[in-house]
């Protein structure tokens, strides 16, 4: 069992990891949601952007003494199949984007709440547990989403800002001691 003092840079680590990415995901839903309604360049390359940011994210979750790396691996693993997915899927129209990016938050939710679980020791660890469980729904629907005439690019960028959202409120969480019955 990790002792309070051992479990402390790890959340911080976590915490500094979880602020970043509530950070990214507020702004690049801007920026999506500023790109139009049709997925010009812009929109594209950021579209591909925020699976690789989340790349980014699993690499710096993997230095750190958080990292649960058999899962980190296939977080990664996915995210960069996404985001080769979501280049192509650009090209092909929004119906094709969103189911990309509903498989990828699908199987990217999994992820979160199988390391989520795993880390309830170092507290903070339910808003990640029920984003994981969200994002898979989510993912369903945005498949389902795909082919109705409400497919639109704002689906993507209402994921990012709850899924950040999610992340900051563990954040603030991992300032309090660690008590894995309620975190």
């Amino acid at each position: 069992m990790t002792t309070d003092l051992e479990s402390r840079p790890a959340q911080r680590s976590l915490r500094s990891l979880y602020y970043g990415r509530f950070a990214f995901a507020a702004v690049w839903a801007g920026l999506l949601v500023a790109s139009g309604a049709e997925i010009g360049p812009l929109g594209a390359a950021l579209l591909v952007l925020y699976p690789l940011f989340d790349v980014a994210a699993a690499v710096v979750d993997f230095r750190s003494p958080t990292g649960d790396r058999p899962a980190l691996y296939v977080n990664m693993a996915l995210s960069l199949l996404a985001a080769v997915g979501l280049g192509f899927a650009a090209a092909s129209g929004l119906p094709a984007v969103l189911r990309v990016w509903g498989a990828w938050a699908i199987t990217a939710g999994i992820v979160q709440l199988v390391v989520a679980i795993r880390r309830r020791r170092l507290g903070g660890q339910w808003p990640q547990i029920l984003s994981g469980a969200l994002s898979t729904v989510a993912g369903t629907a945005f498949i389902l989403q795909s082919g109705t005439d409400a497919a639109a690019l704002t689906g993507p960028a209402g994921y990012a800002v709850v899924g950040g959202l999610f992340f900051l409120v563990s954040a603030i969480r991992l300032h309090r001691k660690p008590n894995p019955v309620t975190d």
